[in-house]
């Protein structure tokens, strides 16, 4: 029987496959000549990605010898980089996605770490190769298909791991989680059922291939038959426009891009009508923000989803409602709502100690990885309760009545000042309560606090006058900046590590 009809029969409606490209191959069979992705002027229907993988890994096996382990993925959000992820599953390896622009030390770091077998490039690649060489040594860099494609994917094991995403440490050293196809699965289970998404589903890609959230979108929108729409940079200064012109209905993004579409007028009240699905992730998720967007998108659902890249994805989700939520906020946040049905969490104390209602979230369940590339970043991130294994989120909640969860701040966001224990996310509150700002983001250096924050430009004795009317002295920054806007990083996300050299350059200047 011809491999790709063998794909096209029901393997079964109730459970879907185990490995991460079926959940592509769940389009694949909904619909072979449905339209799979979008880029800019560029599509590529279910049949036609499938038939790129199939070539790409038919080439990156015969490059390794066989059957990859790990395969580097050095691209842009280009079609060779789509096809790239599915075609490194088909070939059985794990894809290790690298970004072009990041900077070269970085990158090099992440190719040590993870030793590739092959790699994987386009044309986004070619002015980093040189520096990365020595790295490389004499791993095959491919860039088009060469030779015969494989007759039909290899099928990883549920403990096989499907990609290596690297998060920044304390150090700065990227640290490699290895996602296993059994993690990913489970969190897919999930979202499908939950959101009972349809091949009529157009879904927007706002993340960067390194960020664990853009195989949501990847996989939410092949695993439903539906068409995933990548987002170019430049589209986020017309939102409303993108999402029009493709006829968005699901979208995925930092909470950051609500911020600029307000600075840009054009979060006005039934501005995205055709969003049914509005999801917010990658950091907290102010109230007014959630508010704003939901009566830009009326016909839409907007959740917070929370949850980082050790526990696949997201963990937890708490659904907006426009009469309930805002009372349920906490310093301004929207809640992180309620972990998976299929997950378990605990509350820890300072001591690592289950604590009753306050205190560091801690997971453990079937979207747990196993640990970190490097064992030695084990220490200090697991914790073991009742015989079980379960991950320390270093993120500080509280248990609100009815079970949700409200997200406090980071455990590395509690500083000291002059001996007063201090949330960095109680003193955005603060900030964001004074007249006229409408956000702020509080830094910590040495002791001292600096606060930056968008709005109204005020004087600083004026913003600590009013801040002194609630809050005792050593809650109120010090320093104080006002920006047009926060910096954001490549997934939009506010940049903290950019405001805290600020912070730091600003002190110097004063000095």
């Amino acid at each position: 029987m011809n491999p790709f009809h063998q794909l096209l029969e029901p393997v079964g409606t109730s459970a879907p496959a185990g490995a991460l490209p079926d959940w592509f191959r769940r389009g694949l069979r909904t619909g072979p000549d449905g339209e799979a992705l979008r880029i800019g002027r560029r599509s590529l229907t279910y049949r036609e990605l499938h038939a790129r993988a199939l070539a790409l890994a038919g080439t990156l096996t015969a490059a390794a010898g066989g059957r990859p382990r790990r395969v580097g993925l050095l691209a842009a959000r280009s079609v060779e980089a789509y096809a790239g992820i599915l075609a490194a599953g088909y070939a059985g390896a794990a894809v290790v996605p690298l970004h072009p622009e990041f900077p070269a030390e970085r990158t090099r770091r992440m190719i040590c770490a993870a030793r590739p077998d092959v790699l994987l490039t386009d044309d986004s690649a070619r002015p980093v190769l040189p520096g990365l060489a020595a790295e490389l040594g004499s791993t095959p860099v491919i860039r088009h298909p060469d030779g015969p494609p494989l007759e039909r994917p290899v099928s990883p094991a549920p403990d096989d791991t499907a990609y290596i995403l690297f998060t920044s440490g304390s150090t700065g050293r990227p640290k490699g989680v290895p996602v296993l196809h059994r993690n990913v699965d489970a969190y897919l289970r999930f979202v499908h059922h939950r959101y009972r998404f349809t091949p009529q589903d157009v879904f927007s890609q706002t993340f960067d291939l390194t960020f664990d959230l853009a195989m949501f979108d990847m996989f939410a929108a092949w695993g439903s038959g539906g068409t995933l729409v990548s987002m170019p940079p430049g589209a986020f200064t017309t939102v409303p426009d993108f999402i029009a012109r493709h006829g968005i209905t699901v979208w995925f993004s930092s909470p950051s891009v609500i911020s600029l579409v307000r600075r840009l007028r054009a979060l006005a009240p039934d501005a995205m009508p055709s969003l049914r699905y509005s999801l917010f992730c990658g950091e907290p998720l102010l109230g007014h923000d959630a508010a704003d967007w939901q009566a830009a998108t009326p016909h839409s659902a907007v959740e917070n989803l929370y949850g980082p890249t050790e526990l696949t994805i997201s963990c937890s989700v708490h659904r907006w409602d426009p009469r309930t939520s805002p009372g349920r906020c906490v310093n301004g946040i929207v809640p992180i709502g309620t972990v998976h049905p299929a997950l378990r969490y605990l509350l820890a104390g300072a001591d690592g100690r289950p604590a009753q209602d306050t205190g560091e979230l801690c997971v453990t369940g079937p979207q747990m990885v196993p640990g970190y590339l490097d064992p030695a970043d084990d220490a200090g991130r697991f914790l073991t309760h009742e015989g079980r294994r379960w991950y320390r989120t270093g993120d500080l909640v509280r248990r609100l009545p009815g079970g949700e969860l409200a997200y406090l701040g980071r455990r590395d966001h509690q500083v000291k000042i002059n001996g007063v224990r201090i949330e960095l996310a109680e003193v955005e509150w603060g900030l964001r309560r004074c007249r006229g700002v409408r956000d702020a983001v509080a830094v910590a250096l040495d002791g001292e606090l600096f606060a930056f924050y968008l709005g109204e430009q005020r004087p600083a004795a004026d913003l600590m006058e009013e801040l002194g009317t609630f809050f005792p002295r050593q809650l109120v920054p010090l320093r104080y900046q006002h920006l047009d806007e926060f910096p954001l990083n490549a997934n939009r996300k506010t940049d903290r590590p950019a405001l805290a050299a600020r912070a730091a350059a600003l002190r110097t200047a004063a000095v």
